[in-house]
């Protein structure tokens, strides 16, 4: 089993950028898929980004290609998620899932992830 906790969230100005960090506590760690997910109030949660067990691939939702960009520690269990040249449509609660490492194509879908953080609030003003 495996624990997350999101970090990094806040408030900034459109243009700029923030940096999350998602921690994880438990079992092999670098056994996992780890994915970043995104809700705006009234909408329906969304894929924004997702990274393959070892690092080695990575896979972005269209609308945050070449702004974001997601890494991870397998050493330090962490998995981030920098975000440059924000839009107030970036405006969401990040979360942070996990899941055993599975088929490729499946890395976008929410019910594949069995682990979730709590949720970090992002909110980037005109």
């Amino acid at each position: 089993h495996v624990q997350l906790q999101a970090f990094g969230g806040g408030l900034v100005q459109a243009g700029g950028s923030l940096r999350l960090s998602c921690a994880a506590s438990g079992r092999a760690f670098s056994s996992h898929d780890m994915a970043w997910f995104r809700q705006a109030p009234g909408k329906e949660r969304e894929f924004v980004v997702a990274i393959r067990s070892s690092g080695g691939s990575t896979y972005y939702a269209d609308s945050v290609k070449g702004r974001f960009t997601i890494s991870r520690d397998n050493a330090r269990n962490t998995v981030y998620l920098q975000m440059n040249s924000l839009k107030p449509e970036d405006t969401a609660v990040y979360y942070c899932a996990a899941r055993i490492r599975g088929i490729l194509s499946t890395m976008r879908f929410a019910s594949n992830y069995d682990y979730w953080g709590q949720g970090t609030q992002v909110t980037v003003s005109s």
